[in-house]
Parts: C-alpha cells; sequence; structure tokens
C-alpha cells in the first residue's frame, strides 16, 4: 500500500476525512519498515494539501555557497573523503579558501585503478578502494545511517548530499543509502562546488610531512611528496587506513592514542534467504519490500561479536590500499538488486588483547602492526594472490573443510580455505560463537549456503589522533585538526562528514594567522 501512490492518497484520504478528489499533493516526509513481527509494517509520515497546492518548500534548504573573495585567508584540508569535502564546503561558507590536497586520484580516474585489483592484482598504494576521491566510503555503499546526531544534524548533511544530487529518497528513509553507483557523481558534484568558489583540489598530491614551527608547538603547514610546501592550519581528514601518515606524525613526535578496532570475515548469504529470514516469508521480499537487511551482535569472552557494514544486495570487492595485503569489504549498488548478501563479522578487540610479540603496552602503533600482519596473512593464505580465502559458514564453525564453495560476488574469486586455522585464535573463536548465537536468534542463518571470506580488518582507525575537545586542536600542536575517521573520531560517511564541519567552524573561530 505505501509503495502505490493511489493506495496511499486513499489512506491519507480515509485518515483526514476527505474524498480523494480534494487531495491536491502527497508527499512522504519519513518511511521505515518494522518486520519484527510476521506481518511487516512500512510505516510512512507524510505531508497532504487538501483544495490547495501542496508547498514544493524542500524538506532541507539549500546552502548557499558564495565565492570566497580574493586575498581571503585560506586552509589545508588533507584528504578529500567525506570529512575533508564537507570541511572544504563548510570553510567556504566561513569565508575561508580550501586547499584540498589528496593523494589519490578524482573519483572517475579511480575506478580504473580499483578495476585493475581484481582483474589483475595490482593494487595502486595512492588510488585504490580506500585512497581517492571521496574516501573510502565512495566504494561502500553510500550507507548513510549514524547514530551521532548530538555531533551535529545529520539532516543538514543529508541535504547537502541532495543539493549535489542525491536523491531526497535519503531525507525520508530511516537507513538511507545513495549506492556506489550513484555516488561518485554526487562527490564531483561536491568537488566543483568547492572548485567554482575559489577553493582548489589537488589530486595525486600525497602529504609527506607537517611544517612545524620552532619547538613543535604549531602546524603552519604541509609538505607534499613533490616537495612543494602548502601554509595554513591543516584538518587532517586521511581516513583510517593511512599507514604512512601514522607513522610520520609518530616520527614527528606528535602525539598519538592506541585505540581497538574490529577485526573478522565478510559473510555472504543468498540474499532470497535473508529475506526469507527477515520478512518471515518463504516467499521472500516480494514485489514492493527492499533487500533485507540484519543487525546482529553479541558478547563472547568479554568482547563484543557483531555484525558490520550490512550490505543487502550487494558485493564483496578487494579493499587493500598496499601490496602483499588482502583485505575484503562490501558495497552495493543503488538498486540493491544483486543476489547476494554481506556483511562484515568482526570481534572486538583491544589493545591489552594483543600477543606479547607486539607490546602494545609501550608501542602506540601495535595495533596497526597487528592489523598489517593479519592482512598479510590472508594474502599469504590465498597463495600471494587477491583470490580471497573462504569457508562455508557451519563448516567454519564446526572446524571442518569446505571442499567446495557456492557461487560469491567476489570479482576476485575465492578460493576454499580453513579460515578457522589461521584467523587469530582471539578472533576465530569468537567469531564462531557468535555465529551459533545468530544462528538460534534467525533460524536458516547458520547455514552451508553462506561463505565467510577473509579477512575484514578495516572497520575503523587502529589510532587515534588526541584533540582538545573545545578547540578540536591537537592536544599539543595548535593549527592542527585531527579529523574524521582517521583521526578516531567518526565511523561512516554522514558522522565524518559531520567531523568535518565541526572542525572547519573551529578553526573558523580560532585566531590564527593564515
Amino acid at each position: 500500500m505505501a509503495a502505490v501512490e493511489a493506495e496511499l492518497r486513499a489512506v491519507v484520504a480515509r485518515e483526514l476525512g476527505v474524498a480523494v478528489s480534494r487531495l491536491t499533493g502527497v508527499r512522504v516526509t519519513r518511511r521505515s519498515i518494522d518486520a519484527r513481527r510476521h506481518q511487516v509494517m512500512v510505516n510512512v509520515a507524510v505531508q497532504a494539501a487538501v483544495d490547495e497546492p501542496l508547498p514544493s518548500t524542500p524538506l532541507v534548504p539549500p546552502v548557499d555557497y558564495r565565492v570566497v573573495p580574493d586575498g581571503a585567508p585560506q586552509a589545508i584540508v588533507v584528504g578529500c573523503g567525506p570529512a575533508g569535502l564537507f570541511a572544504a564546503l563548510r570553510l567556504i561558507e566561513h569565508g575561508i579558501r580550501p586547499i584540498v590536497l589528496e593523494r589519490g586520484k578524482n573519483v572517475r580516474e579511480r575506478r580504473r585503478d580499483v578495476a585493475r585489483i581484481s582483474r589483475e592484482g595490482i593494487v595502486d598504494p595512492d588510488s585504490n578502494y580506500c585512497y581517492g576521491e571521496g574516501g573510502a566510503g565512495a566504494y561502500s555503499d553510500g550507507k548513510l545511517y549514524t547514530r551521532s546526531k548530538k555531533r551535529g544534524s545529520v539532516e543538514a548533511v543529508l541535504g547537502i548530499l541532495v543539493q549535489h544530487g542525491a536523491s531526497e529518497a535519503i531525507l525520508v528513509d530511516a537507513h538511507p543509502h545513495i549506492g556506489s553507483d550513484r555516488l561518485p557523481a554526487v562527490i564531483e558534484a561536491m568537488r566543483c562546488t568547492i572548485e567554482r568558489c575559489g577553493g582548489e583540489v589537488h589530486f595525486s598530491t600525497r602529504v609527506a610531512g607537517l611544517l612545524l614551527s620552532a619547538g613543535s608547538v604549531a602546524v603552519e603547514g604541509v609538505v607534499t611528496a613533490d616537495g612543494r610546501e602548502w601554509r595554513g592550519p591543516v584538518i587532517l581528514a586521511t581516513g583510517h587506513s593511512a599507514r604512512d601518515v601514522y607513522r610520520m606524525l609518530h616520527a614527528a613526535g606528535v602525539a598519538l592514542l592506541p585505540k581497538g578496532i574490529a577485526v573478522g570475515v565478510r559473510l555472504e548469504h543468498p540474499q532470497h534467504l535473508i529475506d526469507q529470514i527477515q520478512y518471515h516469508n518463504p516467499a521472500g521480499r516480494g514485489q514492493w519490500l527492499p533487500a533485507a537487511e540484519y543487525s546482529f551482535v553479541t558478547q563472547v569472552n568479554g568482547r563484543g561479536v557483531y555484525s558490520f557494514c550490512m550490505c543487502p544486495g550487494g558485493i564483496i570487492v578487494p579493499a587493500t590500499s598496499e601490496q602483499q595485503l588482502l583485505v575484503v569489504n562490501g558495497m552495493s549498488p543503488s538498486r540493491r538488486d544483486t543476489q547476494w548478501s554481506n556483511s562484515g563479522m568482526v570481534v572486538e578487540l583491544h589493545p591489552e588483547d594483543l600477543p606479547a610479540k607486539y607490546d602494545a603496552g609501550r608501542d602506540v602503533l601495535a595495533m596497526m602492526r597487528f592489523q598489517h600482519d593479519v592482512e598479510r596473512t590472508a594474502w599469504e593464505m590465498a597463495g600471494c594472490s587477491q583470490v580471497a580465502g573462504a569457508q562455508r559458514m557451519k563448516d567454519f564453525v564446526d572446524v571442518r573443510d569446505s571442499h567446495t564453495l557456492p557461487r560469491s560476488s567476489y570479482p576476485a574469486g575465492v578460493q576454499p580455505s580453513r579460515l578457522d586455522r589461521w584467523l587469530p585464535p582471539m578472533v576465530g573463536e569468537r567469531l564462531r560463537r557468535g555465529f551459533e548465537a545468530f544462528g538460534r536468534q534467525a533460524r536458516g542463518f547458520m547455514t552451508n549456503d553462506a561463505v565467510v571470506i577473509g579477512v575484514e580488518t578495516r572497520t575503523s582507525s587502529p589510532l587515534r589522533i588526541p584533540r582538545d575537545p573545545a578547540t578540536m586542536c591537537h592536544i599539543d600542536v595548535a593549527g592542527l585538526y585531527p579529523c574524521g575517521e582517521g583521526a578516531g573520531y567518526a565511523g561512516g560517511i554522514v558522522s565524518s562528514a559531520i567531523d568535518g564541519q565541526r572542525c572547519a567552524d573551529a578553526l573558523a573561530s580560532a585566531n590564527f594567522i593564515f
């Protein structure tokens, strides 16, 4: 009923007690699906007009971006992911010229580099699923659901995306997404706004160091790998995979803090099976319902085990940013119409969980080194290739070989591998117990028609770059604004965008000489 306009209008008219002919307009303002019971409900909120035109006011008013005047102060934004893009746009609102430095390529050229990872096993260390215009979010479904509502306006962020070409549906849906096929055009439009308003965006421009004042108490700019210097306060929005940036900061004496991460696998089911489970119907989702999602969480031996970045109707992709490593991630097109469903299934890890050889009590980079080693093991177990190791789900839980594998969406291919033997025991054992718990919660979820593919490690930054919560500046280095997922303060497109805006606001209110 909610999907057919005529039927929706009939319900609205009945609720208002008027004839359908008197309705001059109906506009859905909120939509969600409640599948907790056997009778699936679609909940909608609407605006309706009777005997007069429906107001055409946008759900979120667009931002008026004006050209930054000549001679305006400038600031450096390192990284062109969600945090960097939204920081740059907010700087323009403050009359500050953003200079965006992105190590990767623009979003169109980047597509060829991500394709080569699957086709040829070649990883460009500066242009891949993690680096390049749009950041890691450009190729991870464009999921826009966040719980970070206390940090800033989610609606304002979504409105800016709509202003740059995203569907207005993201302002309506409870769990909005754009889709990896449509998000690149939105990202490109945002970059065009930055440039039209006087900002600069430089691709293939990797930041190699900070320009620090005497005593390293303030940042004066950055130096790039080609030796150029860029002057101004710095918003550092490099994403959660920029390990060379963490090493550079550590070598420069910039304070860093260890941080927990989550490590596990990608779990892939047939989408029809997930539809059957979630919608309580052997026929699946039918004609009108979207591809079903799920969310699971449990505790095993004092650590969380949970689903992460669930991609209904999606595919699994090779997400490494370095050669000789193997990492997987998930994405979905806007229609979410593939035959597969996938999700990260990960285990919460704290620095104190690491084996003694990592010396996590003294080495702030220990969690990053552990991440690297797990990814290297996955690559080696895959025969030193991007053809990922995989195991049927129930075989993984029962600790036995999978002699065959179901067809997978993973474009580089999968091969049988005993993940239960080579995953770190603290991860593998908890995953098995977690899968058993999820199977009890959802009948049919535990099945050998599903496959686990390893490894998923890039769930968040392995470090936090500490900042003063009042000024958003680094606790020791004035003019340095650690931002977004890479700094340990966000977890997704929307929360990263909000953090970028907050850092830009803080920079604009500070008394720096640009």
